[in-house]
Order: C-alpha cells, then sequence, then structure tokens
C-alpha cells in the first residue's frame, strides 16, 4: 500500500505535523511509535501512515490523554481488527473511558453530585481536581461535570432537588469551566468561531464546554453568553465576521429563537452549527433549523466543526414554515388574552388556583406559539409530557390537567375560526391521548 511506502524526511514530517523533531524523537524512543525505515546512512523515513499516526496522536494529547494512553488506546483499537484512523470521535471517547476506569469516573460523579447538594464546596472541588489527576480532561468534563449537571437537573424536575442545590453545583462547574477556559493556549488556527445562546436561553453550560474544546485545537472563540438579543446581534456579527457561529437550545420556546437566528445569520452569509438536548429529544425539529446540527454530544464537536468549517455551504434543506402556520400563529395570538380568561373562569376555584400557581398557562401559550412559529403543531407532544411532569411537582394532578386542556380547547373552538384549525385539532388529539393513557 502506498500509505506505508516510507517516502519523507523528518523535515517534512515536523513541516506536515508541526511537531518538533525532539517529540518525534522521544515517541519513537520511549513509545515504539512511529516506526519509521532507515536510509542506509541511517537517516528516518516515514510513510504517509507514519505523519497520519503523529497527527491523531497529537491530536488525542490535545484532548488531554497522557502520551502512554494514546499508545495504549491505539495498540487497544488495532487488536480488535480496528483502523484506528478511521474510528468516529465517539468510539475514541468510549474506549478512552474504558482504558480508564468507568466505574471510578461514576463513583467521582456521583461523590461530586453528593458534595453539591450538601452544599460541601470543598469536597466538590476536591473530587474533580481528583478527577482531573486520574482521566484525561475531555472524560472528566462530560462524564462528571456535564452528566452531573444532567442528573441534578433531572431530579430537580422531579421535585426530589431544590433549585438552589442545582444552581449550587451549577455555579461550581461553571467555574471551573472558566479557570480551564482561561488556562486554554493562544489561538494557532485562522477561524473565528462565536458562540451565542438564542433570545431567552439562559442555559450557558454546554456552550462553556464547547468553548473550551475548540480553544484546546486552537481556534479563537468569542462567547456571547446568554439570551442574545437578535435586534443587536446582526451590527455585532457584521464585525466580527466570524467563519462560524454556534448557538445552542434546550426548549422548544428557544429553538424556536434559535430558528430566528440561523435564519437572520444565513441571510448575512454566516454559517450556524447548532445543538442542544430540545434537538435530541425531538430529532425532526433539527430539520426547521437553517443550519448544521452538530450531533447529540459534545465528544464528537471538533469533528464536526472542522467539516463544517471546510464546506459550510450550502446549508442542509431546512422546512420552511408554511403561510397556514403564520397565520395560526397570529390568529392565536390575537385571540389568546380572552380565551386564557374564559378558560380560567370556567375552572373551578381550586383547579384555577392550582394552573395559577404552576403558571400552566404561561406555559402552554409559550409553547404553543414555539410550534406552530417552527411549523409543526405536532412538536409539541413531547414537550406537553415534560410541561405535565413539571406542573405535577407543583401539585397540579393529571385531572386537574385534563380538565383545563378541556376547557381549553372548548375555548379555542369558540374563539378561533378556520385558520386556527390545526390548534383545535392538536388539542383534541391531545385529549385524546391522555384518555388512552388514564385507560391503560
Amino acid at each position: 500500500m502506498s500509505g506505508n511506502v516510507p517516502t519523507f524526511n523528518l523535515k517534512a514530517v515536523v513541516r506536515e505535523t508541526a511537531l518538533k523533531p525532539d517529540t518525534i524523537r522521544a515517541w519513537e524512543r520511549r513509545y515504539g511509535v512511529p516506526k519509521p525505515r532507515r536510509t542506509p546512512g541511517g537517516h528516518r523515513l516515514y510513510s504517509q501512515r507514519d505523519i497520519d499516526l503523529l497527527k491523531w496522536m497529537n491530536a488525542r494529547q490535545h484532548e488531554g490523554l497522557s502520551i502512554s494512553r494514546i499508545v495504549d488506546l491505539w495498540k487497544s483499537l488495532e487488536a480488535e481488527g480496528k483502523d484506528p484512523l478511521q474510528v468516529t470521535s465517539h468510539t475514541l471517547m468510549r474506549q478512552t473511558v474504558q482504558l480508564g476506569d468507568v466505574g471510578e469516573l461514576a463513583n467521582l460523579r456521583h461523590d461530586w453530585v453528593q458534595a453539591c447538594l450538601n452544599f460541601d464546596e470543598p469536597r466538590a472541588e476536591q473530587t474533580v481536581s481528583q478527577a482531573f489527576a486520574l482521566f484525561p480532561l475531555n472524560s472528566v468534563v462530560l462524564d462528571v461535570l456535564l452528566r452531573g449537571m444532567a442528573e441534578l437537573g433531572d431530579d430537580w424536575y422531579r421535585g426530589e432537588v431544590a433549585a438552589q442545590q442545582e444552581h449550587f453545583a451549577s455555579a461550581l462547574a461553571v467555574r471551573r469551566l472558566q479557570t480551564l477556559i482561561a488556562a486554554s493556549p493562544s489561538p494557532t488556527r485562522a477561524e473565528r468561531i462565536v458562540l451565542a445562546c438564542p433570545p431567552g436561553e439562559q442555559h450557558t453550560l454546554s456552550l462553556l464546554v464547547v468553548n473550551l474544546f475548540l480553544r484546546r485545537q486552537g481556534w479563537e472563540v468569542i462567547d456571547l453568553g446568554a439570551n442574545v438579543p437578535l435586534d443587536r446581534l446582526e451590527p455585532m456579527i457584521l464585525n466580527l465576521r466570524p467563519q462560524l457561529l454556534i448557538a445552542s437550545a434546550q426548549h422548544l420556546l428557544t429553538a424556536q429563537t434559535l430558528q430566528a437566528l440561523a435564519a437572520a445569520l444565513a441571510r448575512l452569509k454566516i454559517p450556524v452549527g447548532f445543538g442542544g438536548s430540545i434537538f435530541n429529544r425531538l430529532p425532526a425539529l433539527r430539520h426547521h433549523i437553517a443550519g448544521h446540527f452538530l450531533g447529540e454530544g459534545l465528544s464528537e464537536l471538533t469533528g464536526a466543526v472542522q467539516e463544517i468549517l471546510h464546506a459550510p455551504w450550502p446549508l442542509p434543506e431546512v422546512i420552511e414554515t408554511s403561510h397556514e402556520y403564520v397565520s395560526a400563529l397570529e390568529h392565536y395570538r390575537e385571540h389568546l388574552p380572552v380565551i386564557e380568561a374564559e378558560v380560567l373562569g370556567l375552572l373551578e376555584p381550586k383547579t384555577r388556583e392550582m394552573v395559577l400557581q404552576a403558571g400552566a398557562n404561561a406555559y402552554l401559550a409559550q409553547y404553543l406559539r414555539a410550534a406552530l412559529a417552527l411549523g409543526d403543531v405536532n412538536l409539541l407532544d413531547s414537550d406537553l409530557s415534560w410541561i405535565r411532569g413539571l406542573l405535577s411537582t407543583h401539585q397540579l394532578p393529571d385531572e386537574a390537567l385534563q380538565g383545563y386542556l378541556q376547557m381549553y380547547l372548548a375555548a379555542a373552538q369558540k374563539h378561533l375560526d378556520r385558520r386556527g384549525a390545526v390548534i383545535v385539532e392538536w388539542f383534541q388529539q391531545a385529549l385524546e391521548e391522555i384518555d388512552e393513557m388514564a385507560a391503560a
């Protein structure tokens, strides 16, 4: 195979890999990789695969692995009959964790979560420091901090964790990530990448991880933070002129504002990469955003970014919001005050108090408007169950929620004309599904 033919001298390899000669020789001497041939005069000759191997090792080192673990990873993949150069980033990350101790990572995550629940900052910080001493940076960030925060978020949703406990843990995770970002090396790549949360999105943790991972790969990163208003975005972007903007949304509401953000940037010829938990829960939603989906996990982030920067255009095909949905949204907005007033007037006093206390009116209206703006009211199906679970933590029982939706349907049928047909049909289907679930 031509890729294994020894052709390149050390000077050419240094130029191709950006590694120092001493580094290449040290890796060869200590770990036996690469294995260059020798000319009759004793000079090293490297193959293209040797160069690819060195690039691969360098990339893993930037991800936080030690050279010894990198070599072990390469050998373990080869022992399984795999070509390490063809293995996906996700598989590499999984294999890396397996080389370490998955159970130990889980134990460290558990200890960190428990320390946060007890507001024990010294123990939480000590646990994270121990994790970084034992495992690669990416593994600790993804499997301890992010997964730990996800577990706390799930427990908060079920009413098992107080908001203050979740906020305490978030503050510690954010501070640690900001410290790592501040210690990142200066950019070595020409491209500039801007990060932003769309209007209404306050969750910045995942974008901090994106910031860290991209900086460690040499990109210049500018983070605009949470809740970036659209009316100020255009002049800012025209001034910064990034090669890519990355945005994140966690809920249907902010997926809709991300849709507007991506459309605005497409008009400015700035490509958008996007992700977030809502796009994992609702894969169909990805096709409503004028940008490149970055994947379900951050372990493959840098590879996805590299691909986008290499070929940012054309954008993937986007499902445009139809005239029917635009008309339904305008019609619903116009009649929303009278619909909500009538619903509250029809409810029993006790149920009305629970609905008001739980904020059900605001939740439903916001999510319904978002689904209409995105062009698919069925996107609500998943989020209705999420809202239902959330409201249950506010002591709104299923029967009260069902009664509330029935009243809402009656008010919608009364005040909306044929332009609101898609809304009425969705309420009818949702109530049928709730009846089926209750009967099961």
